[in-house]
């Protein structure tokens, strides 16, 4: 059911991974999980979200009562992140894969700047055949930043990363009509194309005994991955094979309409107010034209005022439009390396930069 998807985020919630009663990581199931991945990951860009650091970190705190201020919360993601991570290497490990850890918080995903770095490292880990394991960052989220839960999390860095499927791992292998915990009535709602009043309606608050999400904010986060080309799956946890075994009477699936390819060049081509302009050569234009990235030594004049992540257009030396994307530097920045080989950046603006003013992945042609 997965295997046609090329690019996954799989979160993993808290109730998933960790014994409810031990407080332990679930060895056995992690150990299917990570077989699963290690089939997938041969032909898949596999993103991971996972929960589980709070829980895990509680349980080594002298007072074990249930965390309720937030430095405690935060001591405890410090002392649980490590182990998580340590599980995550060690499991994956045994399967040939390689794993990085990333934290992010709410800033991350909100600021241009940030949101960038984290999308860039993320795919410079993917060209490497390593698989980033994603929290959020605990030890240092106020409640005023975090995500709240990892539903929501996920569904950022499945944004974050173009992703064509979200899979969430949770205690529930569903949507139901009603709570199928309070009725027998309850009934599975296994294919979804639109979510409209209705479905939300459905999403009653099913929170796990030491997870923080429920079924309102899986449905948030299905609901923002399908405006963004992307599908998402909400699966149960007690499968034997985990990713491998999903299918139509295990899951409910909410399609996207589009690809995340589509839904990122829409969004560009939105953008009626562009913040700046490059006009560049022919060279530059054929290389364009051929799907490449557009270089600092191509553009022969800037116009306008943008920072780093803004949208910003293409014109020809005829002051044709060619296209629309994102920007790799601020004005300042681009002004300084225009018409400059690649290889110099470094040396004009002091610092290690991006070989190009506008990545492929970034641009879209008009013409």
């Amino acid at each position: 059911m997965i295997s046609k998807y090329k690019k996954l985020v799989i979160k993993i919630g808290s109730s998933s991974i960790i014994n409810p009663k031990t407080k332990k990581i679930k060895s056995v199931w992690f150990n299917s999980l990570a077989k699963d991945i290690k089939v997938l990951h041969k032909t898949t860009k596999i993103t991971i979200v996972c929960s589980g650091a709070i829980a895990l970190g509680a349980e080594l705190f002298k007072n074990k009562k249930t965390l309720r201020r937030l430095e405690e919360k935060q001591a405890a993601a410090a002392i649980g992140q490590i182990e998580l991570a340590h599980n995550w290497k060690q499991k994956l490990k045994k399967n040939n894969i390689d794993t990085a850890q990333i934290l992010l918080t709410l800033d991350d995903s909100e600021t241009r700047r940030r949101y960038l770095n984290a999308r860039k490292t993320i795919n410079a880990l993917h060209n490497n055949n390593i698989i980033p394991i994603i929290n959020e960052n605990d030890t240092v989220a106020t409640e005023e930043i975090k995500y709240g839960d990892n539903d929501r999390l996920a569904a950022r860095v499945a944004q974050m990363v173009d992703a064509d499927l979200l899979i969430l791992l949770s205690d529930i292998d569903g949507l139901y009509s009603t709570n199928p915990q309070n009725s027998k009535e309850a009934k599975k709602i296994k294919k979804i194309y639109k979510i409209d009043k209705k479905i939300e309606k459905m999403a009653d608050s099913q929170s796990s005994e030491i997870g923080s999400g429920g079924m309102t904010t899986k449905i948030w986060a299905a609901k923002m991955c399908m405006t963004n080309g992307c599908s998402t799956i909400i699966t149960g946890n007690n499968n034997s094979k985990p990713l491998l075994g999903i299918n139509h009477n295990n899951s409910t699936i909410f399609y996207a309409q589009n690809s995340p390819t589509s839904a990122r060049k829409k969004w560009l081509l939105n953008h009626l107010h562009p913040n700046g302009f490059l006009i560049i050569d022919d060279g530059a234009l054929k290389a364009i034209m051929q799907n490449k990235s557009l270089l600092p030594a191509g553009i022969i004049d800037i116009k306008g005022s943008f920072r780093r992540g803004d949208v910003i257009t293409i014109l020809s030396a005829k002051k044709n439009k060619i296209g629309i994307g994102v920007s790799a530097y601020d004005f300042n920045e681009a002004k300084k390396i225009m018409g400059k080989n690649s290889k110099d950046i470094s040396k004009i603006l002091g610092y290690e930069g991006r070989d190009e003013i506008i990545h492929k992945d970034d641009l879209v042609k008009v013409q």
